[in-house]
């Protein structure tokens, strides 16, 4: 003990320059060209150069003990086939020294990573990740470098992530011809093709990408159409990694407290047996457009849930300068927020308060990510008649504002939430760190000026006050007509057009390779057997030898976990839950008042008061006076609706409204004063208050189809658990399908209903929002400011209501919902959820069941239902608090298929024969999440919300540490196989309504507008 302190004593801090090379000298094959100390953020960053292949590396040096690594190549899309993307899916399939099946999914059991993933941006490619085990550091780095540097890129890896033909049910090619014409009918498959499949059906996705492809033709889709994606062939995927998979054309961002030697070390052993090559630093330009505006009308589907004579989308787009120029970008950026952020902007007045629309458009503001900026306003949910009035109020906006100028006060707040921004460190700083830089790096931006944020501020400042900065960009870049306008029009045959153009290319296809094979018949034995080939590979995956595999062990895992130093104390009328920790100037808040027998009608519009709060104004004050002082005086505040289950047991919940507040501590009393202002004070009775509502609800409303199918397996999940517990039933009607349908009928009622009913529920949520004896407080702040944050609290807690709030008791609950629910949406694939009732959280049965999911998810269902199904993702999980288990399958193609897998799911796991390894890995995935790090304002939130204390939270952990296979197969047999049995089990999925949707599903239909078929 004595001697790791008098180690801490001497070691010097990460940042400390003097530690590292200078400029011009050489570590581990690797250059230092320059650094900088950025006391702001309490980082040093250096900069490095490969000598032998010139790969660029940024090495940025923080106290934080959760590291981060990254590796991303420069990759101009050639053209709309996805190749960037299906590179990125099949470099993780294996490499030369970890020849094996999927080595990134068969890591993630292996790993105590907190982030570990891959993305496609449209010019570059990067795969991150986040790790504070030094050991795993290094497996996973070695893992990374190797998969993307020297792939195997096998052609079944192409056809299984890429595209391909093949029966609709897999399991069809082995059965000789003897399958039903229905199963054995060929389609396209290839899980990026399914994925993307998915987000074309978006239609805020569609805007945004035929925007792009009209902005910036120059970058082709990176992502893929699908219309596209199955013209890529195998060749080309190959080619297209030998030419930007290269070191030359890398770049390697590496943050946190670990040694920078030994990352350059392991890097440079990898890199070193390579080349030097030209990189792609072709930086793609916007078209010009110099020579007046343009005008662009596009088609996409119909929103079923929308207004129908309100489904247009439309914006107004300028090219504006260079984005290396970071100091004019932020300003842009900034200019952006005064025209558009909060109710009160201008553009939002004139544009959305106006009625023009219902909510911005998918491309609305400014876009800095690539080399030239775009700046973008525009509209959904217009009505054809109003699409050509959206530009001339645009620039007649923009005239007044340029009349008027800023006000001083609104560009500071913008100012003081850049503070707090900087000040609040969260537990993913470096992850924001490196999406912050990554981007801009790749499009030419020094990633220096982007990390000097003091400097570009001040540079800011000094600009404004010489006086008319803002309004100089303005007539620079915005005051003239050099526009593109861009539309997107609703049609009725669009859905119809692109199934009738996917099932013409499949047959052109199908008869390229019939006219080879000679005759369709052999097509199809070519198809069926090239699928069996694939099952064949796929099955490997379950036997194979993973000893090449690097991992950490489960003894790395501390068994006592030290908790947050918590202290509780009754004052003010309230219990205080107190976190006295350093926290850098700032205090958070957090209060939960709750309810007993709340009704239902009530509680399903909690969503949609905590939003009017945000929107009214009260009698003194207008929305944009109050949004000013957020800005000026918080780092934000929030009202909410909140459920818990009850930790001794899962069939009791408790609920109620929470409150959150973060503030520099000399501003906690501006906080409190604030929400007591919106809860207590909002005009719920203005002339306006009925319109503001109903615009509340139409930009709800617009557009959520797409908000549904971005994390479709979510609500499918949300419905099934619905039917099993007074929490799911709870959560459901405020944030699932259920609020879903009554956002969207009370969206579509006629102008002329003035929402009176709504409006008095809304009124008497507001007078018990803050009533009562029921609220419990937390603070979390430095020991310093306890004292004033008290006496703040004290007055807060004085001003508001007392009188006790009491609701008629409730009948007996009743929750049950149908056994297998169907919803019928317009997508191309499919979301589904399975749910069953387990048991509660301090019950010893929780811990096995948690260790189930994760063998299940690693071992069986995603082999299953993403590899061999062609989903985009399928496992399994387990709520310990809710006490529910479940699978979920999301944009699948193939939902009987996933079903039947998710069914039989239990006794596969009774009946395998685990490994001692498998429980291991299973541990290891578990305590990822549990042992992550947490920034300072979430420690000691799960006592304070759902009453879970150190005491249980430390004997889960023992519980989970000492799990048993024996205890494992008990939990699938009682949770799973006996439950199924029992018909305990609650199924919802959501998709296109097809003949398999018999009559023992309850279908619910969502159109409530009446407006689809």
């Amino acid at each position: 003990m004595l001697r790791s302190a008098v180690n801490s004593t001497v070691r010097k801090a990460v940042t400390e320059l003097t530690q590292y090379p200078k400029p011009g000298e050489t570590l581990h094959g690797f250059t230092l060209l320059r650094t900088k100390h950025v006391p702001e953020l309490e980082l040093t960053a250096l900069h490095l150069r490969h000598d032998k292949t010139g790969a660029d590396y940024l090495h940025i040096a923080r106290e934080d003990s959760n590291n981060v690594f990254s590796i991303g190549f420069k990759t101009n899309p050639p053209d709309d086939t996805g190749v960037p993307h299906i590179l990125e899916h099949t470099t993780l399939c294996g490499s030369q020294k970890y020849p094996i099946r999927d080595p990134f999914f068969k890591m993630l059991p292996r790993t105590l990573s907190n982030f570990m993933n891959a993305f496609t941006a449209s010019d570059h490619t990067y795969y991150p990740f986040a790790t504070t085990n030094a050991q795993d550091f290094r497996n996973l780095m070695s893992v990374y470098l190797d998969a993307t540097l020297h792939p195997l890129l096998k052609e079944t890896d192409f056809t299984q992530e890429g595209w391909r033909v093949g029966p609709e049910n897999p399991k069809v090619a082995g059965k000789d011809g003897e399958a039903g014409a229905e199963d054995s009918k060929l389609v396209f498959k290839g899980v990026v093709y399914n994925e993307m499949k998915g987000q074309m059906s978006d239609a805020d996705y569609l805007f945004y990408i035929r925007f792009q492809d009209h902005i910036f033709p120059a970058i082709n889709n990176s992502g893929g159409d699908p219309q596209k994606i199955t013209d890529l062939t195998y060749e080309q995927l190959r080619k297209f990694h030998a030419e930007h998979y290269h070191p030359s054309n890398a770049k390697l961002i590496t943050y946190g407290d670990m040694p920078l030697a030994d990352h350059l070390k392991e890097v440079d052993a990898q890199m070193s047996a390579f080349e030097k090559i030209q990189a792609d630093i072709d930086h793609k330009k916007p078209i010009d457009l110099s020579d007046g505006p343009r005008t662009v009308t596009v088609f996409g589907p119909v929103d079923p849930l929308a207004d129908p004579d309100k489904q247009y989308k439309t914006s107004i787009s300028w090219i504006m300068g260079d984005t290396n120029d970071v100091l004019q970008s932020f300003s842009i950026a900034l200019l952006s927020s005064l025209l558009m952020d909060g109710y009160g902007s201008p553009l939002y007045r004139g544009l959305v308060e106006s009625g023009l629309g219902t909510d911005w458009s998918p491309n609305a503001g400014y876009d800095g990510s690539a080399t030239t900026g775009i700046f973008s306003i525009g509209l959904s949910g217009v009505a054809q008649g109003s699409v050509e009035k959206v530009k001339d109020e645009v620039q007649k906006v923009l005239r007044d504002v340029r009349q008027k100028g800023f006000e001083k006060d609104k560009i500071d707040g913008y100012l003081h939430q850049l503070e707090l921004s900087l000040k609040h460190k969260t537990a993913n700083f470096g992850l924001s760190v490196l999406h912050r830089l990554k981007g801009k790096w790749f499009s030419g931006t020094d990633p220096f000026d982007s990390l000097a944020w003091n400097d570009t501020v001040a540079a800011f400042e000094a600009k404004l006050a010489q006086g008319g900065y803002l309004e100089g960009l303005m007539d620079k870049y915005l005051l003239n007509d050099n526009t593109l306008t861009f539309t997107m029009a609703p049609s009725d045959t669009y859905v119809a057009e692109v199934s009738k153009e996917e099932n013409e290319r499949l047959a052109a296809k199908i008869l390229q390779v019939a006219q080879a094979a000679g005759g369709e018949e052999e097509a199809k034995k070519f198809f069926e057997r090239r699928e069996l080939d694939l099952l064949a590979e796929q099955g490997k995956s379950s036997t194979e030898d993973l000893s090449c595999l690097p991992t950490v062990y489960v003894k790395d895992i501390p068994r006592q976990k030290e908790p947050a130093k918590l202290r509780d104390e009754v004052a003010h009328g309230t219990t205080i839950q107190w976190h006295e920790a350093p926290t850098n100037g700032l205090t958070y808040f957090r209060a939960i008042n709750t309810f007993e027998n709340l009704p239902d009608e009530l509680r399903s519009l909690i969503p949609l008061f905590t939003d009017s709060i945000m929107r009214l104004g009260t009698k003194d004050m207008t929305m944009e006076q109050l949004e000013d002082l957020i800005k000026l005086k918080t780092g934000g505040i929030s009202v909410g609706y909140m459920s818990t289950a009850s930790p001794t047991d899962f069939r009791k919940a408790s609920e109620g409204i929470v409150l959150r507040g973060m503030a520099l501590d000399r501003n906690v009393p501006d906080m409190f004063e604030l929400l007591r202002k919106l809860i207590l004070e909002t005009n719920f009775d203005s002339p306006e208050a009925a319109l503001r509502i109903r615009q509340l609800l139409q930009a709800s409303a617009d557009g959520v189809v797409n908000d549904i199918a971005s994390s479709g397996h979510a609500y499918a999940r949300r419905y099934a658990e619905s039917g099993l517990s007074l929490e799911a039933y709870l959560t459901e009607q405020v944030s699932g399908l259920s609020q879903v349908k009554l956002i969207t009928s009370l969206a579509g009622r006629p102008e002329s209903d003035k929402l009176e009913d709504i409006i008095e529920k809304l009124k008497k949520i507001q007078s018990f929002a803050l009533a009562g004896g029921g609220i419990r407080t937390a603070l979390t702040c430095g020991a310093d400011s306890s004292q004033a944050n008290s006496l703040a609290l004290s007055r807060f807690m004085a001003s508001r209501p007392t009188e006790p709030v009491a609701f008629p008791p409730a009948g007996k609950q009743t929750f049950a919902k149908d056994i297998k629910a169907f919803f019928p949406l317009p997508y191309q694939v499919y979301y589904g959820g399975l749910a069953l009732p387990t048991t509660s959280y301090t019950s010893p049965q929780g811990a096995p069941l948690q260790i189930l999911a994760q063998m299940l998810t690693h071992k069986h269902l995603h082999h299953e239902i993403r590899e061999k199904g062609g989903a985009y993702g399928g496992g399994a999980y387990m709520k310990g608090l809710e006490g529910l288990f479940g699978f979920y399958s999301y944009r699948d193609p193939n939902p009987q298929n996933s079903l039947s897998i998710m069914r039989n799911a239990g006794r596969w796991a009774v009946d395998k024969q685990w490994s001692d390894r498998d429980l291991e890995e299973a541990k290891i995935s578990v305590f990822q999440s549990v042992d992550a790090p947490k920034s300072v304002n979430t420690e000691g939130m799960l006592r304070f919300v759902s009453g879970v204390t150190a005491e249980m939270q430390q004997r889960r952990r023992e519980q989970l540490l000492d799990v048993s296979k024996d205890q494992v197969r008990e939990a699938a047999q009682t949770y799973i196989v006996d439950a199924l049995a029992k018909g305990e089990e609650r199924i919802a999925f959501l998709g296109k309504k097809q003949d398999w949707v018999d009559s023992t599903w309850a279908v619910n239909e969502m159109d409530v507008a009446g407006t689809a078929e």
